[in-house]
């Protein structure tokens, strides 16, 4: 198919949402993803001259309100006089005579926000249901589109309904941030002129959340950016936190609480840790709290390596919520310099945290560099806690066991140059191999990986090394 230039990326959902609206059959298609992703912008450019109704819902307001402007589109939309429907049912019988009267091969349908229609005792979902089930699902080329940021409300009302509206979505489209390709061609469709690194350090701060990017400014550097949109009193994303989990999740506090607290322990707590830590039970309402997250992309679940479900570690995973409370969040003091006047100590040492992040986020790119992208591998992390004083502890951030019988121990180090191996760091990598093949009785061959932005400077050591991953390849496509 022929992709739209004015969409970044995006290429597997634009040939999903082509195919459903080339059908013959009536298609009920469900995208969602969190907030700011740009799901109504993928939607829009793909097919915004071929709108036969397009609404969207409103956050939190009232339901007399809702049905004000749904019906208001429908009436621009027909030409007719405005109605005052009573309830949804009602809405959506006014919406089906207007398509009703529609000689078209395909109708498209587009209704963005779907959870925000769904206020309080409001019988949204049950209308829904109606309507497609009754109706729109026996109108061949009729394509009803909705998008929502609300994932969970996606995920369970919509998509895990278990009644009437039980496996009806045709087409399920998640959409996720951009990973750092996509993020270059962006900024570039934009006019920035960033080198990778720049752009490397950008997506450590605002992850890779299309709406974020648009913020920037190319006339600035990155660091000039950060300041703009973090520091000062009107930086647009000073103010995003709090607004980003209400908008997503109906009780944000306890939300908010695990994110905190998860951001305060980078390498991740276990579910009982969390419990500790939050002085909260250890209930329902906690799984679904940390799925959700979860879904949402904000957290990462991963299991040790060799590890049983029981003992899986949650990590805090969005880069934007990950820079704002380790930087913003309770500083009431707005300094628009903030981060361009930092001691260089305090910015680096965040940088080789949120570098060993975006390696997470690019598992994919470091097994392709590797050559094992067609291999069979379980991705961990790796730790040993001495026992007794006498024993030597060690972690391992990510861990590649593959089919082939070889263990990729990788170890991630930020720098804005060649990184040099050192005699003592040479040796702290053997001895972590070995402390790591004694206390895991593993047979498979172990190879010491290092990813660098700019790799490896050569010397004595570098053949002991496997291939070396450099920012390069984190910016390859997948």
């Amino acid at each position: 198919m022929e992709y739209k230039a004015s969409i970044i990326g995006r290429r597997r959902e634009q040939e999903i949402l082509q195919k459903c609206y080339d059908s013959d059959k009536a298609e009920f298609v469900a995208i969602y993803g969190r907030r700011r992703v740009g799901k109504t912008f993928l939607v829009k450019e793909l097919f915004s001259d071929r709108f036969d109704f397009y609404a969207s819902g409103i956050y939190q307001i009232a339901k007399d309100k809702q049905l004000s402007e749904f019906s208001r589109q429908i009436a621009s939309y027909s030409g007719r006089k405005k109605t005052h429907p009573k309830n949804w049912f009602e809405a959506f019988d006014c919406l089906k005579e207007y398509l009703s009267t529609l000689k078209k091969e395909r109708i498209l349908v587009f209704i963005d926000e779907l959870p925000w229609y769904d206020t309080p005792k409001s019988d949204f979902v049950r209308a829904l249901e109606s309507f497609w089930n009754m109706w729109g699902s026996t109108v061949k080329g009729l394509k009803l589109i909705v998008c929502g940021s609300a994932t969970t409300w996606m995920t369970n009302k919509l998509l895990g309904d278990k009644g009437g509206l039980h496996n009806r979505v045709t087409r399920r489209i998640p959409l996720y941030p951009f990973n750092l390709y996509e993020t270059e061609q962006y900024l570039r469709s934009a006019g920035f002129d960033w080198d990778r690194q720049q752009i490397m350090q950008c997506y450590m701060a605002l992850g890779g959340t299309p709406y974020y990017l648009q913020m920037l400014d190319k006339d600035y550097s990155i660091m000039q950016n950060i300041d703009r949109l973090f520091f000062t009193m009107e930086g647009e994303l000073r103010s995003e936190y709090d607004f980003l989990y209400r908008s997503l999740f109906n009780d944000a506090k306890l939300y908010t609480r695990v994110v905190e607290l998860l951001a305060s322990k980078l390498k991740g707590l276990t579910r009982k840790e969390i419990v500790s830590g939050l002085k909260i039970p250890d209930n329902q309402a906690l799984t679904k709290v940390l799925e959700n997250l979860c879904r949402c992309d904000f957290l990462r679940m991963y299991h040790p390596y060799a590890g049983k479900k029981k003992g899986a570690l949650y990590q805090l995973s969005d880069m934007y919520s990950l820079f704002y409370l380790r930087f913003v969040g309770g500083n009431h003091v707005p300094n628009p310099h903030a981060w361009t006047l930092m001691r260089d100590q305090k910015r680096e040492s965040w940088y080789g945290y949120a570098f060993e992040q975006v390696c997470l986020h690019h598992i994919e790119q470091i097994k392709r560099r590797l050559g094992i992208s067609g291999i069979e591998s379980d991705v961990s992390a790796w730790s040993y806690v001495p026992k007794n004083n006498d024993e030597t502890g060690g972690q391992i951030d990510l861990v590649i066991q593959r089919a082939d019988r070889v263990i990729n121990l990788c170890e991630m180090k930020y720098s804005s140059a060649p990184f040099v191996i050192k005699t003592s760091y040479m040796e702290e990598m053997r001895v972590r191999r070995e402390l790591f093949r004694s206390k895991t009785k593993t047979s498979y061959t172990l190879s010491l990986t290092v990813v660098s932005p700019y790799g490896v400077q050569g010397n004595k050591y570098a053949g002991d090394l496997g291939p070396v991953v450099t920012m390069d390849d984190l910016f390859a496509s997948e």
